[in-house]
């Protein structure tokens, strides 16, 4: 059974917490280090961990100078 609309995320730093199969359609808000992210549970989910779906760094792109 889905929760009520408007029930906050729960919110999460165990990255490593394996997703089971009753966590289906929840909410959870993952901690990446700095800030807190959305991740919505679907059946393709179930069996990996809560981490992968959570990016830990940000892109990083070469700029260019201007004393070049």
């Amino acid at each position: 059974m889905p929760p009520p609309p408007g029930t906050p995320p729960i919110k999460t730093q165990k990255r490593g917490a394996t997703i089971l199969p009753n966590f289906v359609g929840l909410r959870f808000s993952v901690h990446n280090g700095k800030t807190y992210h959305d991740v919505f549970i679907t059946e393709e989910m179930v069996g990996r961990k809560l981490g992968e779906y959570v990016p830990t760094r940000k892109r990083f792109s070469y700029k260019m100078s201007k004393n070049k």
